[in-house]
């Protein structure tokens, strides 16, 4: 069991059967009166936030998560399966789960798949994937120099901007915590 002591920034804890991760929080020492904490908590299954006040001393249950590593191994019907590869048990997350990670789920990657009494929460892609860019306009010669950029579409649906020297076919290397391009990966 968790204290009002041990809220800290990222702390998970389950509130109605629901987990939730602290986001922010404040302690208040008023001149009168009792001690409080007032908490900023994300719903990790909706993504939601909340706005709690817990007064010193009142209690809280760890929230039962585990993170498993899974490979993506295809979509059917809008539902990503992925496969535990030491059991080979097999789960499915919908797009709405999965959000904006959906756009870095590419055959055979290895993700972290996030479980709430064994049931999937959440996936974490990892740091960086390479994806094939399958249209983006032509760069002119010369106009490398002002270092501007244009938009690419990847083979995953993800659009980002790239420096106008690439070309469609290309292989780019993505930072999937920024959705952004980092390098242009030689093969």
């Amino acid at each position: 069991m968790y204290e009002t002591s041990d809220i800290r920034k990222g702390l998970k804890i389950q509130i109605d059967g629901v987990p939730f991760a602290v986001v922010d929080f404040q302690f208040v020492k008023p001149g009168k009166g009792v001690a409080f904490t007032r908490t900023k908590l994300r719903n990790m299954m909706t993504g939601a936030v909340i706005e709690r006040t817990y007064r010193s001393g009142e209690k809280f249950e760890p929230a039962n998560l585990e993170e498993r590593q899974m490979q993506f191994i295809y979509v059917e019907n809008n539902m990503f399966v992925f496969m535990d590869t030491a059991t080979y048990d097999q789960i499915q997350l919908s797009e709405e789960q999965l959000g904006d990670n959906r756009y870095y789920m590419k055959d055979g990657i290895m993700v972290n798949v996030l479980l709430f009494d064994q049931k999937a929460i959440g996936v974490t892609p990892p740091n960086f994937v390479e994806l094939k860019v399958v249209s983006t306009e032509p760069g002119f010669k010369g106009d490398t120099s002002s270092g501007g950029t244009k938009p690419a579409t990847l083979e995953t649906g993800l659009e980002v901007n790239v420096p106008l020297f690439i070309n469609q076919g290309e292989t780019l290397r993505i930072d999937t915590r920024t959705a952004s391009y980092t390098e242009r990966v030689k093969k």
